[in-house]
């Protein structure tokens, strides 16, 4: 590390040249490739996948996207009147005729009268596109919006809901970000002090964001990602990257106060705290990376695109960031930190003040301080009993959206169930079968839960079938997956017996449930496997038992309480409208999976971190109350600062106005705010005072036995480079005479 901080420092001009080339290339590749994001939730072997493949096996003219026209008219004779009906008739006639268009099902046509409400005062017509949605550009789908739009009058209004139609719903661009970077920003300038110095981390964080912002792009068109992964990227990116550049900042800053020169300070910067970070990215990418296990090819490609951007932002850290310390020399500190180091010679900081009469007061109360920590997590953590994993629909869509008024409006003229209708999906083997498909219908409709059956269809071979069923209740309702599973085990087993048939139930809902499914059924294990990896880390790393099942508890515990904190808002809908996210609904059923995987990595940014300084005064003294005094006063500063940053930064994303980046802002901004300001500084603290010297406990035989990882070399923190042991501690023996230490603090 020390080597290619050297080489980063003494070539800085080539080293941002570098940096700024290859950013530059990936956008201009990923502008010309264009993006190609896909959000199949397809998990093998399920019985929704099975259908979805039968129907398009049997009817290849239904794999398009399908969307919808609804119009409403309040004037006389509702939507059957004579100008309604001329004027949606030519609607359609010129929607079929722009490009990209299958088919359009006209109300006021043939068969499909049913498409108008039996009030009369609404009805909808079928847009079939001839490519599914994520192959429809936004121009292809803004002109069908347009197109309808232009019909509305006084009287007659006309929405419209689908995937292709979300596309062209506006976005607010990089409001989110800007406001994040922006509050980072502040935050840093209170904590240095420069304004160079505060601009450093946020510059680091930006270029190596922006790069694998272009590269997720360009990873879309060679595996599945989710339209979401760049904005989860931008999300975690800004978050570890501005936060792992403040560690390794401040330590710079350190070593500058020290009296080390500038090239000495950056290299040994990197050299202690850029291992740290090095070792804390890595594990955010291993967790991330644990979610393979799952065999989704959906968050596969979420798992690739946030490891990259871990990457990179790691990257910048450790060979950008140095660069531009040398650049701006010694004004990482401010006016009056340099004018002071100039009058009175090297000062290393000392942890006084809040930092050190909170680690006394933690001290001297753990039992209590522990009590109430554990009470503030249980009682987040209540709402998670009550989780329901599902996929929200454009029902939670903004109130003010096209695709939440035509949801709206399709509720209110044909009940909830038709925005989500099942598809009942079979091979068809002699007259015997087709027999039973007739006779299907009527047992369909007396099941509880179903409001209409349409009569089956066959395709031009006669060996394919389907029939769609309308459930009562909205595709998001508990009481619609009651209904899949209602079927699928007990009505078409019966209505199957004595013939060939084999009826698979598919649709948007009953896919949605079978992902979830697969996902709760894999859950525990992928826990386990992420848990256990911290666990062995941990282990290897601090010689104990107690430090890593300590930290395995508090991971399980921010999570906990920070769905809970997520199924108050977002299933509740405790704010859900006032912040602009649309109506109460289920939790998307991956974010479990990808928030353990972040927050497993997060955490241990913050235990490595204060843990380490424990574990040095530890090995020092042997006390173990002391060496928790001290690591919690020595930490607790940097800690805050880099919790308040990501803080604001996850916040930030709920402005997007995306339900799922809102998830994801609101759940992780809430788990760092409980792991840093609840756990780290007070639980883990309070815990490892009662336990004394359990702490450390691990057997002779075992501690022999096993492989020693550095996180941050004993030496480094003895002496910087360039700097003599023996002047070191006669730097601080002076500065131990000026001010009491934590150290002199009695607990």
């Amino acid at each position: 590390m020390a080597a290619l901080a050297r080489w980063c420092v003494r070539h800085r001009l080539v080293t941002v040249l570098l940096w700024l080339i290859a950013f530059a290339g990936v956008t201009a590749g990923a502008t010309v490739a264009g993006s190609a994001y896909s959000n199949h939730y397809d998990a093998p072997g399920t019985e929704a996948g099975r259908a979805t493949q039968m129907l398009q096996h049997g009817f290849p003219g239904l794999g398009g996207d399908s969307d919808s026209v609804v119009w409403r008219s309040t004037g006389p004779g509702g939507v059957r009147s004579a100008d309604v009906e001329q004027t949606m008739t030519h609607t359609l006639d010129r929607i079929s005729t722009l490009p990209g268009i299958a088919s359009v099902t006209n109300p006021y046509e043939g068969s499909h009268s049913a498409q108008i409400s039996g009030d009369g005062r609404t009805a909808y017509a079928t847009i079939t596109f001839d490519q599914p949605s994520e192959n429809i550009g936004k121009g292809q789908a803004k002109a069908v919006v347009d197109t309808a739009k232009a019909a509305e009058s006084g009287g007659l209004k006309v929405e419209l809901g689908g995937s292709a139609v979300a596309l062209t719903q506006p976005k607010s661009g990089h409001v989110a970000e800007a406001v994040g970077v922006g509050v980072a920003a502040v935050v840093l300038f209170l904590a240095f002090g420069s304004l160079a110095a505060s601009l450093l981390p946020i510059a680091t964080a930006l270029i190596g964001v922006g790069t694998a912002y272009s590269g997720i792009g360009l990873l879309g068109h060679a595996m599945t990602v989710a339209d979401f992964a760049p904005m989860l990227g931008l999300l975690i990116g800004l978050g570890v990257g501005i936060d792992y550049a403040l560690f390794i900042v401040t330590r710079h800053r350190k070593s500058l106060k020290r009296g080390i020169s500038v090239e000495e300070a950056a290299v040994g910067a990197v050299s202690t705290t850029g291992r740290a970070v090095v070792f804390a990215g890595a594990t955010v990418c291993i967790a991330l990376l644990g979610m393979l296990i799952l065999r989704l090819s959906f968050l596969n490609g979420v798992a690739f695109a946030a490891c990259l951007t871990v990457l990179l932002t790691v990257a910048a850290s450790v060979t950008l960031l140095p660069a531009l310390l040398s650049f701006i020399g010694p004004r990482a500190l401010s006016r009056r930190e340099r004018r002071r180091l100039y009058e009175h010679g090297p000062e290393p900081e000392v942890p006084t003040g809040l930092a050190a009469r909170w680690s006394a007061f933690v001290e001297r109360h753990p039992k209590k301080l522990g009590a109430l920590a554990l009470a503030v997590m249980a009682l987040l953590a209540l709402p998670t009993l009550s989780l329901h994993l599902g996929t929200s629909d454009q029902g939670n869509d903004a109130r003010s959206s096209t695709t939440r008024q035509a949801y709206d409006m399709l509720a209110d003229g044909f009940g909830p169930g038709v925005n989500g209708p099942l598809t009942l999906v079979t091979h068809v083997n002699g007259a015997e079968d087709k027999l039973a498909l007739d006779n299907l219908s009527g047992t369909l409709e007396a099941t509880k839960g179903v409001a209409s059956v349409t009569p089956v269809t066959y395709n031009s071979g006669g060996d394919t079938a389907y029939l769609t069923v309308v459930p009562q209740s909205s595709p998001q309702s508990q009481q619609t997956t009651d209904l899949v599973h209602r079927l699928r085990t007990e009505v078409l087993p019966r209505a199957e017996q004595g013939t060939t048939l084999d009826l698979s139930v598919g649709g948007v809902t009953a896919a949605y449930d079978d992902f979830a499914g697969v996902i709760v059924g894999k859950l525990p294990l992928f826990v386990g496997v992420v848990i256990s990896l911290g666990c062995v880390l941990l282990l290897l790393a601090f010689r104990s038992f107690g430090i890593p099942l300590k930290a395995a508890a508090m991971n399980l515990a921010a999570v906990a309480s920070a769905f809970g904190v997520v199924v108050a808002i977002f299933q509740w809908g405790w704010g859900s409208e006032f912040l602009g996210l649309g109506r109460a609904g289920p939790i998307e059923p991956f974010l479990p999976v990808i928030m353990v995987s972040v927050l497993f990595g997060l955490s241990m940014d913050y235990q490595v971190f204060l843990v380490s300084r424990m574990y040095e005064e530890w090995l020092e003294t042997g006390d173990n109350r002391r060496a928790v005094r001290v690591g919690l006063a020595e930490t607790s500063r940097v800690i805050n600062s880099a919790a308040v940053i990501m803080i604001s930064v996850f916040l930030a994303f709920v402005a997007a106005g995306d339900r799922v980046i809102a998830m994801f802002g609101i759940g992780l901004a809430v788990a760092v705010a409980l792991d840093a300001f609840v756990l780290r500084t007070l639980l883990v603290p309070a815990l490892m005072h009662l336990l004394g010297g359990a702490n450390w406990w691990m057997p002779c035989w075992l501690n022999r036995r096993l492989p020693r990882i550095c996180i941050e070399p004993p030496h480094c923190r003895a002496t910087m480079p360039g700097q003599r042991i023996d002047a070191d501690a006669l730097v601080d023996e002076l500065v131990k005479e000026r001010q009491p230490d934590v150290r002199d603090i009695p607990g």
